[in-house]
Protein backbone atom coordinates (compact mmCIF):
# COMPACT_ATOMS: atom_id res chain seq x y z
CA UNK A 1 0.00 0.00 0.00
CA UNK A 2 1.36 3.59 -0.99
CA UNK A 3 2.14 5.74 1.84
CA UNK A 4 1.29 9.24 -0.66
CA UNK A 5 -2.55 10.53 -0.38
CA UNK A 6 -4.05 11.27 -3.78
CA UNK A 7 -5.94 14.37 -5.05
CA UNK A 8 -8.09 14.39 -8.08
CA UNK A 9 -8.80 17.90 -9.48
CA UNK A 10 -11.87 16.56 -11.93
CA UNK A 11 -14.34 13.71 -11.05
CA UNK A 12 -15.34 13.01 -14.43
CA UNK A 13 -15.18 9.24 -16.36
CA UNK A 14 -12.29 9.31 -16.45
CA UNK A 15 -10.67 10.38 -13.01
CA UNK A 16 -13.59 7.98 -11.75
CA UNK A 17 -11.98 5.00 -13.33
CA UNK A 18 -8.45 5.08 -12.54
CA UNK A 19 -10.04 5.92 -8.91
CA UNK A 20 -11.58 2.62 -9.14
CA UNK A 21 -8.77 0.77 -10.69
CA UNK A 22 -6.69 1.92 -7.90
CA UNK A 23 -8.93 1.16 -4.87
CA UNK A 24 -9.62 -2.08 -6.27
CA UNK A 25 -5.34 -3.00 -6.69
CA UNK A 26 -5.60 -1.67 -2.75
CA UNK A 27 -2.85 0.83 -3.32
CA UNK A 28 -4.31 3.45 -0.94
CA UNK A 29 -7.22 3.53 1.29
CA UNK A 30 -10.48 5.31 0.02
CA UNK A 31 -9.97 8.02 2.52
CA UNK A 32 -6.09 8.88 1.52
CA UNK A 33 -8.24 10.49 -2.12
CA UNK A 34 -9.34 13.89 -2.00
CA UNK A 35 -11.44 14.51 -5.12
CA UNK A 36 -12.51 18.00 -6.27
CA UNK A 37 -14.73 18.92 -9.14
CA UNK A 38 -16.54 22.26 -10.44
CA UNK A 39 -18.92 21.48 -13.09
CA UNK A 40 -21.11 18.36 -11.41
CA UNK A 41 -21.53 18.52 -8.17
CA UNK A 42 -24.10 15.55 -7.98
CA UNK A 43 -21.39 13.63 -9.98
CA UNK A 44 -18.73 14.40 -7.45
CA UNK A 45 -21.44 13.15 -4.37
CA UNK A 46 -22.25 9.79 -6.02
CA UNK A 47 -18.48 9.06 -7.08
CA UNK A 48 -17.83 9.96 -2.88
CA UNK A 49 -21.09 8.05 -2.24
CA UNK A 50 -19.89 4.39 -3.97
CA UNK A 51 -15.86 4.86 -3.26
CA UNK A 52 -15.14 6.38 0.04
CA UNK A 53 -13.28 9.29 -1.33
CA UNK A 54 -13.85 12.40 -0.12
CA UNK A 55 -15.03 15.27 -1.52
CA UNK A 56 -13.18 18.70 -1.17
CA UNK A 57 -12.40 22.06 -2.18
CA UNK A 58 -9.40 22.98 -4.24
CA UNK A 59 -7.44 24.52 -1.34
CA UNK A 60 -8.36 21.37 0.87
CA UNK A 61 -6.86 18.77 -2.26
CA UNK A 62 -3.39 21.16 -2.78
CA UNK A 63 -2.95 21.44 1.08
CA UNK A 64 -2.90 17.67 1.74
CA UNK A 65 -2.80 15.70 -1.52
CA UNK A 66 1.15 14.22 -2.36
CA UNK A 67 0.03 13.89 -5.89
CA UNK A 68 -2.51 15.88 -7.74
CA UNK A 69 -3.99 14.55 -10.73
CA UNK A 70 -4.89 17.43 -13.46
CA UNK A 71 -8.16 15.09 -14.88
CA UNK A 72 -10.00 17.65 -17.05
CA UNK A 73 -10.35 18.44 -20.59
CA UNK A 74 -7.76 20.53 -22.29
CA UNK A 75 -9.59 23.70 -22.47
CA UNK A 76 -10.89 23.67 -18.52
CA UNK A 77 -6.78 23.03 -17.65
CA UNK A 78 -5.37 26.74 -18.04
CA UNK A 79 -7.92 28.63 -15.09
CA UNK A 80 -7.45 24.97 -13.00
CA UNK A 81 -4.16 25.51 -12.82
CA UNK A 82 -3.70 29.40 -12.17
CA UNK A 83 -6.03 28.90 -9.31
CA UNK A 84 -3.65 25.96 -7.84
CA UNK A 85 -0.88 27.42 -8.56
CA UNK A 86 -0.68 29.93 -5.32
CA UNK A 87 -1.92 26.71 -3.35
CA UNK A 88 0.84 23.97 -4.32
CA UNK A 89 3.20 23.79 -2.02
CA UNK A 90 7.06 23.23 -3.55
CA UNK A 91 8.20 19.32 -4.34
CA UNK A 92 4.17 18.45 -4.97
CA UNK A 93 3.91 15.86 -7.54
CA UNK A 94 1.70 16.87 -10.32
CA UNK A 95 0.14 14.54 -12.65
CA UNK A 96 -1.26 16.10 -15.86
CA UNK A 97 -4.30 13.71 -17.80
CA UNK A 98 -5.18 16.54 -20.10
CA UNK A 99 -4.57 15.47 -23.80
CA UNK A 100 -2.06 18.12 -25.92
CA UNK A 101 -1.17 20.08 -22.89
CA UNK A 102 2.93 20.39 -22.95
CA UNK A 103 4.70 19.83 -19.89
CA UNK A 104 6.40 23.45 -20.58
CA UNK A 105 2.62 24.74 -20.47
CA UNK A 106 2.73 23.28 -16.89
CA UNK A 107 6.50 23.97 -15.38
CA UNK A 108 5.83 28.32 -16.60
CA UNK A 109 2.70 28.35 -14.23
CA UNK A 110 3.59 25.79 -11.36
CA UNK A 111 7.46 26.03 -10.98
CA UNK A 112 9.18 23.82 -8.74
CA UNK A 113 6.78 20.97 -8.88
CA UNK A 114 7.64 17.72 -10.20
CA UNK A 115 5.48 17.42 -13.11
CA UNK A 116 4.65 14.35 -15.15
CA UNK A 117 2.31 13.63 -18.31
CA UNK A 118 0.01 10.62 -18.61
CA UNK A 119 -2.45 9.12 -21.36
CA UNK A 120 -4.38 6.77 -20.20
CA UNK A 121 -7.84 5.83 -22.21
CA UNK A 122 -11.54 4.89 -21.32
CA UNK A 123 -10.63 0.99 -20.63
CA UNK A 124 -9.29 2.16 -17.69
CA UNK A 125 -12.82 1.44 -16.20
CA UNK A 126 -12.74 -2.37 -16.79
CA UNK A 127 -8.81 -2.27 -15.66
CA UNK A 128 -7.66 -2.87 -19.59
CA UNK A 129 -6.39 1.16 -20.44
CA UNK A 130 -3.11 1.68 -22.02
CA UNK A 131 -1.38 4.51 -20.52
CA UNK A 132 1.50 6.64 -21.61
CA UNK A 133 3.88 8.26 -19.47
CA UNK A 134 6.75 11.22 -19.53
CA UNK A 135 8.24 12.61 -17.46
CA UNK A 136 8.82 16.47 -16.67
CA UNK A 137 11.58 18.48 -14.86
CA UNK A 138 12.20 16.73 -11.71
CA UNK A 139 10.47 13.98 -12.12
CA UNK A 140 12.92 10.79 -11.36
CA UNK A 141 12.98 7.15 -10.89
CA UNK A 142 10.85 7.61 -7.84
CA UNK A 143 8.44 9.59 -10.20
CA UNK A 144 8.67 6.79 -13.19
CA UNK A 145 8.21 4.04 -10.28
CA UNK A 146 4.99 5.60 -8.64
CA UNK A 147 2.98 6.69 -11.87
CA UNK A 148 3.95 2.79 -13.07
CA UNK A 149 2.31 1.78 -9.84
CA UNK A 150 -0.68 4.06 -9.84
CA UNK A 151 -1.26 3.70 -13.95
CA UNK A 152 -0.54 -0.47 -13.55
CA UNK A 153 -3.67 -0.14 -11.76
CA UNK A 154 -5.62 0.46 -14.58
CA UNK A 155 -4.08 -1.79 -17.41
CA UNK A 156 0.03 -1.47 -19.14
CA UNK A 157 1.96 1.35 -18.89
CA UNK A 158 4.83 2.24 -21.04
CA UNK A 159 7.05 5.26 -20.43
CA UNK A 160 7.94 7.53 -23.45
CA UNK A 161 9.35 11.01 -24.07
CA UNK A 162 7.11 13.68 -24.49
CA UNK A 163 7.33 14.69 -27.96
CA UNK A 164 5.75 11.11 -28.18
CA UNK A 165 2.20 11.79 -26.65
CA UNK A 166 0.59 13.28 -28.85
CA UNK A 167 1.19 10.00 -30.96
CA UNK A 168 0.25 8.14 -28.32
CA UNK A 169 -3.12 10.16 -27.92
CA UNK A 170 -3.92 9.54 -31.50
CA UNK A 171 -2.81 5.32 -30.99
CA UNK A 172 -4.15 4.62 -27.86
CA UNK A 173 -6.00 7.50 -26.33
CA UNK A 174 -8.17 7.64 -29.10
CA UNK A 175 -8.47 4.14 -30.00
CA UNK A 176 -10.96 2.63 -28.06
CA UNK A 177 -13.29 4.14 -30.41
CA UNK A 178 -12.06 2.80 -33.47
CA UNK A 179 -12.01 -0.42 -31.72
CA UNK A 180 -15.72 0.38 -31.61
CA UNK A 181 -16.47 1.86 -34.89
CA UNK A 182 -14.97 -1.52 -36.04
CA UNK A 183 -17.72 -3.46 -33.87
CA UNK A 184 -20.40 -1.36 -34.78
CA UNK A 185 -19.14 -2.34 -38.40
CA UNK A 186 -19.29 -5.67 -38.29
CA UNK A 187 -22.77 -5.70 -36.42
CA UNK A 188 -24.10 -3.76 -39.31
CA UNK A 189 -22.13 -6.11 -41.68
CA UNK A 190 -23.64 -9.45 -40.07
CA UNK A 191 -26.94 -8.13 -40.49
CA UNK A 192 -26.89 -7.09 -44.15
CA UNK A 193 -25.90 -10.99 -44.62
CA UNK A 194 -28.88 -11.72 -42.89
CA UNK A 195 -28.59 -11.98 -39.36
CA UNK A 196 -30.35 -11.24 -36.12
CA UNK A 197 -29.23 -7.87 -35.20
CA UNK A 198 -28.73 -9.10 -31.75
CA UNK A 199 -27.07 -12.47 -32.66
CA UNK A 200 -24.76 -10.62 -35.32
CA UNK A 201 -23.93 -7.88 -32.13
CA UNK A 202 -22.86 -10.69 -29.69
CA UNK A 203 -20.87 -12.30 -32.46
CA UNK A 204 -18.62 -9.07 -33.55
CA UNK A 205 -18.51 -8.06 -29.50
CA UNK A 206 -17.18 -11.60 -28.61
CA UNK A 207 -15.16 -11.87 -31.75
CA UNK A 208 -13.19 -8.56 -31.09
CA UNK A 209 -12.56 -9.12 -27.02
CA UNK A 210 -11.38 -12.93 -28.38
CA UNK A 211 -8.81 -11.67 -30.71
CA UNK A 212 -7.95 -9.00 -28.36
CA UNK A 213 -7.23 -11.49 -25.40
CA UNK A 214 -5.46 -14.05 -27.96
CA UNK A 215 -3.04 -10.84 -28.55
CA UNK A 216 -2.44 -10.11 -25.12
CA UNK A 217 -2.06 -13.91 -23.82
CA UNK A 218 -0.36 -15.36 -26.95
CA UNK A 219 2.49 -12.66 -27.08
CA UNK A 220 1.85 -13.35 -30.55
CA UNK A 221 2.69 -10.59 -33.42
CA UNK A 222 -0.50 -9.42 -34.36
CA UNK A 223 0.37 -10.38 -38.13
CA UNK A 224 1.31 -14.00 -37.19
CA UNK A 225 -2.03 -14.10 -35.51
CA UNK A 226 -3.15 -13.19 -38.80
CA UNK A 227 -1.27 -15.77 -40.58
CA UNK A 228 -2.16 -18.47 -38.88
CA UNK A 229 -6.30 -17.84 -39.15
CA UNK A 230 -5.73 -16.81 -43.35
CA UNK A 231 -5.59 -20.22 -45.15
CA UNK A 232 -4.77 -19.66 -48.64
CA UNK A 233 -7.80 -19.80 -50.97
CA UNK A 234 -10.02 -19.20 -47.53
CA UNK A 235 -12.70 -17.41 -46.53
CA UNK A 236 -10.83 -14.95 -44.51
CA UNK A 237 -8.04 -14.37 -47.36
CA UNK A 238 -11.27 -13.56 -49.14
CA UNK A 239 -12.58 -11.08 -46.46
CA UNK A 240 -9.03 -10.09 -45.87
CA UNK A 241 -8.16 -9.10 -49.24
CA UNK A 242 -11.87 -6.78 -49.12
CA UNK A 243 -10.26 -4.44 -46.41
CA UNK A 244 -6.43 -4.15 -48.03
CA UNK A 245 -8.21 -3.24 -51.57
CA UNK A 246 -10.19 -0.57 -49.56
CA UNK A 247 -7.55 1.19 -48.07
CA UNK A 248 -7.46 -0.09 -44.88
CA UNK A 249 -4.72 0.65 -43.62
CA UNK A 250 -4.18 3.69 -44.95
CA UNK A 251 -7.81 4.70 -43.41
CA UNK A 252 -6.01 3.86 -40.13
CA UNK A 253 -3.00 5.38 -40.71
CA UNK A 254 -5.34 9.03 -41.49
CA UNK A 255 -6.99 8.34 -38.46
CA UNK A 256 -4.42 7.93 -35.87
CA UNK A 257 -2.66 11.15 -38.12
CA UNK A 258 -5.45 13.45 -37.95
CA UNK A 259 -5.84 12.52 -34.14
CA UNK A 260 -2.19 13.41 -33.18
CA UNK A 261 -2.80 16.88 -35.10
CA UNK A 262 -5.83 17.59 -33.31
CA UNK A 263 -3.79 17.00 -29.90
CA UNK A 264 -0.73 19.07 -30.82
CA UNK A 265 -3.70 21.70 -31.64
CA UNK A 266 -5.52 21.60 -28.67
CA UNK A 267 -2.00 21.90 -26.45
CA UNK A 268 -1.78 25.23 -28.67
CA UNK A 269 -5.11 26.28 -27.86
CA UNK A 270 -4.74 26.21 -24.15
Amino acid sequence: MLREKLGFVGAGALAAGLIRGILQAGLVPAGNIMVTNRGNGERLRRLAAETGVVPCSKAELAGAADVVFLAMKPQDLPGAVAELAGLLGPGQRVISLAAGVSLAFLEARLPGRTLLRAMPNTSCRVGASATAVALGKGAGTAEAELARCLFAAVGRVVLVPEEQMDAVTGLSGSGPAYVYLLTEALTAAGVGQGLDAAVARALAVQTVWGAGKMLVETGEAPEILRRQVTSPGGTTMAGVGALEEGGFQRLVDEAVRRAAVRSRELGVGV
